[in-house]
């Protein structure tokens, strides 16, 4: 079953036959819009998105790899796929609506007000809690097609109240947040490291200036190795409800992005772009990173 594709919405003749027939299969046209998404993947990292083994998912890579449409590149032992650049544009067109376009129907953002609502009930009017579960939705679509769009966009919604809600009521534990330019590198380590470190004693939340559609899979890889979890933490837009709702903001490149507010803390942390380096390039980067946060937290009592 082709699942949608349609052919008549390609916008070059690059696709083939043959190509059309590959992505045909579910779990290939999945395994491509993740490749997309994030620049690059591994087997490792793909199984788990996609709950199936790696063997499984390596049969399919091979296919794809030796249709052309990916291209594979060896660092130590580990091997990672990225789409062959002169195959992207027919990709796109040949991937499944479902994966291009996301969920967000009207109903779907309704359900998304209805649930929020309940959840704020008390604390924050439905209208307050609408206009801001329609701005978040536009903002993530802003961002470009995501299969997770719909989930991505309630998540995002829940944060932007939560932290709302934060800037008018007393804390209860210290707000840091951590923000870089595409929120899928820096701070999305230092937020999972606090996390990790600090338990429930820290509430923590990231934003980026100008944010990359997904986390960088070799970040996911660096934190693995010290066994920090990312879960599914996703690259989100800096907010302003977030910066009023912190009681330190950290900064990772993005200039003077972020508004100043009396009373908060600011720290600029001068630690290098990971965009585009291999692992052992991004260790160093990660143990950086570590030390600052594990300072950061001492000072929070």
């Amino acid at each position: 079953m082709l699942r949608e594709i349609r052919i008549h919405r390609l916008e070059s003749m690059d696709a083939s036959l043959d190509d059309v027939r590959l992505l045909a299969d579910p779990t290939r046209a999945r395994i491509v819009s993740l490749v997309r998404a994030a620049g690059r993947q591994s087997v490792t990292v793909l199984a788990r998105e996609l709950g199936v083994s790696q063997p499984t998912v390596s049969h399919h890579l091979k296919a794809l790899f030796d249709a052309g449409l990916l291209r594979r590149e060896q660092e130590g032992r580990r091997v990672w796929y990225s789409i062959a650049p002169d195959r992207s544009d027919a990709l796109a067109g040949l991937l499944p609506a479902d994966d291009r376009a996301g969920g967000m129907t009207e109903d779907v953002i309704a359900r998304m007000v209805d649930d929020l609502a309940q959840r704020f009930d008390g604390g924050l009017s439905r209208e307050t809690v609408e206009r801001y579960v329609r701005e978040s939705v536009e903002l993530i679509r802003a961002r470009g097609a995501d299969a997770r769009e719909s989930s991505r966009a309630a998540a995002f919604a829940a944060e932007r109240l939560d932290a709302l809600l934060s800037v008018e009521r007393p804390a209860v534990r210290p707000e840091v947040l951590f923000v870089c330019v595409q929120n899928a590198g820096r701070s999305q380590m230092a937020a999972a490291m606090m996390r990790h470190f600090a338990g429930d004693r820290v509430h923590v939340r990231t934003a980026g200036s100008e944010p990359a559609s997904a986390v960088r899979s070799v970040v996911v890889s660096a934190l693995d190795e010290i066994g920090v979890p990312l879960g599914g933490e996703f690259p989100k837009p800096l907010t302003d409800e977030v910066v009023r709702a912190a009681d330190v903001v950290v900064t990772m490149g993005c200039g003077d992005a972020c508004p100043v507010y009396a009373g908060k803390t600011y720290l600029d942390w001068p630690i290098a772009d990971p965009a585009g380096l291999s692992l052992p390039g991004v260790r160093g980067i990660r143990d950086d990173i570590e030390a600052r946060v594990r300072g950061l937290l001492a000072t929070l009592g």
